[in-house]
């Protein structure tokens, strides 16, 4: 809990943009990551609002790499089963949905329009480490925001690298302009399968200042 200080603090310097207590508790502090889920139906147009959520946060020179297919049906699943290592069929397999979160490796062909003031479609197009290194980087940065936008929007996230990139990027983007980062099952989670929260690492163990 904030002390009545940094309360303070934050009314002072902020002009009052700060989240409640409410949503730091939803997106943060009582945020889990989910195994298994009820069986309720996921809306498209919730899934449809956590993309749009995933691409407001900051990207490099707004490069928004991120690229997300939802896997519901039985044929998807089918698909997606073969890529995944043992320990996550199941749960896959029972998800009500599974995000492939990728990223766009030619990401700079839409730069004119989203970086207009300057023009860095040419030097991404000619250096694919600088291209591929930045679409990753903000592509992962990207899935973060989306698994954050997901539990805003009431649902329950259960992200995990247990599968093959190669599988996943030969059935799902054959052209190769895509690739795989991220799987994230969706639903709404059931809490009575849930394991005790693990410990976080203290501030001092993660922070410094120099």
């Amino acid at each position: 809990m904030r002390t009545e200080q940094l309360d303070h603090d934050l009314a002072g310097q902020t002009q009052g943009k700060v989240a409640d207590q409410v949503a730091l508790d939803l997106i943060f502090r009582k945020g889990r990551t989910h195994s298994a889920f009820r069986d309720l139906p996921v809306a498209d147009a919730i899934l449809q609002e956590a993309v749009k959520l995933a691409t407001d946060g900051p990207t490099a020179v707004n490069s928004l790499p991120l690229r997300v297919v939802f896997v519901r049906s039985p044929e998807a699943k089918a698909r997606l089963k073969p890529t995944l290592s043992p320990g996550n069929v199941d749960k896959t397999m029972a998800a009500p949905v599974t995000a492939i979160l990728a990223y766009d490796t030619q990401f700079f062909e839409h730069l004119p329009r989203l970086f207009p003031h300057m023009d860095l479609k040419g030097y991404f197009a000619g250096d694919a480490a600088a291209a591929e290194g930045t679409a990753r980087q903000s592509g992962t940065l990207q899935a973060g925001y989306f698994i954050l936008a997901l539990r805003s929007l009431g649902l329950d996230a259960g992200p995990m690298a247990g599968f093959d990139n190669a599988q996943v990027d030969a059935e799902f983007f054959p052209d190769g302009r895509f690739k795989s980062n991220v799987l994230v099952n969706i639903g709404y989670g059931d809490a009575s399968k849930l394991f005790p929260r693990g410990e976080r690492l203290s501030v001092a163990e993660v922070a410094s200042f120099a």
